[in-house]
């Protein structure tokens, strides 16, 4: 997982208010063993409308995505973070999330920024012509136009981001300490190590 400590650049005005996991990645695509290739089916049906701001090339390469009220709802599936990333997507913005893409979304290195909807609404204007700023140090949400939003965030989340630190990566940041562990354990009791090796 890449450290985040600041996203900036354009921002996708999308705003769309309760966008499920299906919307964000359909359940077709969820035949694939890679996560390689699923931002070609983000947004999928939406991109099917004209003029859809997926498809837009002033939006291409976009890292931010400024969403509506309670985005990712719907089935739990990881695939939903995975596409965004695939489409180049690390900062969502939105006055709420589920539960459930907030917690994929963090463990994929997707930060998710939750604000209030008038702060969301200014986002969503700024978007369409100039970039946006993602402080994840300071907390903080910055426009060229001197706009400034302040937003919560758990900190074991925060330190996690700014480490880059997935389950994995968490696990093994502890490794001399369960490499000691282990090591007393088995001159303290060498029967577990001998049960261990019988096992089939």
């Amino acid at each position: 997982m890449e450290p985040i400590s600041h996203v900036a650049g354009r921002a996708i005005p999308f705003g769309r208010k309760n966008v499920d996991t299906d919307v964000i990645i359909p359940a077709h695509w969820l035949k694939t063993i890679t996560r390689e290739g699923l931002g070609c089916g983000a947004f999928e049906a939406v991109r099917k409308e004209p003029n859809n701001v997926f498809d837009d090339p002033e939006y291409a390469g976009a890292p931010i995505l400024v969403a509506g009220d309670n985005f990712g709802c719907g089935s739990s599936r990881e695939h939903a973070a995975w596409a965004l990333l695939d489409m180049g997507v690390t900062c969502v913005i939105a006055p709420s999330f589920s539960d459930i893409f907030s917690g994929n979304a963090f463990k994929n290195g997707i930060l998710t920024v939750a604000l209030p909807q008038e702060a969301v609404d200014r986002l969503l204007e700024v978007a369409k012509t100039d970039p946006i700023d993602v402080d994840l140090e300071t907390q903080s949400v910055t426009t060229p136009f001197q706009d400034r939003f302040t937003f919560e965030i758990d900190a074991f989340r925060k330190h996690c981001l700014l480490e880059g630190l997935d389950e994995v990566g968490m696990t093994m940041a502890q490794a001399s300490t369960i490499d000691a562990y282990e090591g007393k354990a088995r001159a303290e009791l060498p029967f577990l190590a001998q049960t261990a090796r019988n096992v089939p």
